[in-house]
């Protein structure tokens, strides 16, 4: 077995490698301002996680701002196309709903996950020029909760139905980032069962909502 370790890449890179280590700089520095957080992550932190010299670094980036913007972009344009590809609009509404659940738990709570909860949780890092980007992309993600809400609400599924459903939804799952353990007693098919029930105050909606 070679003990060696891998040399640091230098300079400016192949063409052909241009896209994966911008991708690999973006994962890299997810992971690190998820663990440590922005502010206690430094170029070279990321440099060194990804493998690469400082400076070259820079070939992708100007400034660190430039990739946690990079980092919640990412992340938010991952979340919409994965549900963008639910076809909610086709399924009932309980199932839609409990596709989007399952699909935004499974976004914030598996391994390696990391772009979600950093735009979570140091949003207010990002300077306002780059929210306006990632703000577009987080209309078009609630717009696809809304429009399923307002057909639990217009069926009669959902319990006292209130101008804020979706921003108290949201509210809910998000902050199960910070106590779920995948290691833990209960799988994430039987979170969103329970989140389910939470919701639509109602047993019957986990039988029901089940593909």
């Amino acid at each position: 077995m070679n003990d060696t370790p891998t040399p640091r890449r230098r300079g400016r890179p192949p063409k052909g490698d241009n896209n994966s280590l911008r991708k690999e700089l973006i994962a890299k520095s997810a992971a690190l301002f998820r663990s440590k957080g922005y502010e206690r992550t430094t170029v070279r932190d990321i440099a060194a996680a990804s493998g690469v010299q400082a400076g070259s670094w820079f070939y992708y980036f100007k400034t660190k701002q430039d990739i946690l913007a990079a980092v919640m972009e990412e992340g938010m344009a991952n979340s919409l196309e994965r549900i963008e590809t639910l076809k909610v609009e086709a399924l009932p509404a309980p199932q839609a709903f409990r596709a989007l659940i399952h699909a935004h738990l499974d976004t914030i709570l598996s391994p390696n996950h990391d772009f979600i909860p950093v735009l979570l949780y140091e949003w207010n890092s990002l300077e306002a020029p780059a929210q306006a980007r990632i703000i577009a992309l987080q209309h078009r993600y609630e717009a696809l909760w809304d429009a399923v809400i307002a057909r639990l609400q217009a069926a009669g599924d959902w319990a006292m139905p209130t101008r804020i459903d979706r921003l108290m939804v949201f509210g809910a799952l998000n902050w199960m980032a910070q106590w779920y353990k995948q290691d833990g007693r209960m799988s994430l098919d039987e979170l969103v069962d329970q989140a389910l029930v939470f919701f639509m105050r109602s047993e019957a909606a986990v039988s029901h909502t089940r593909p």
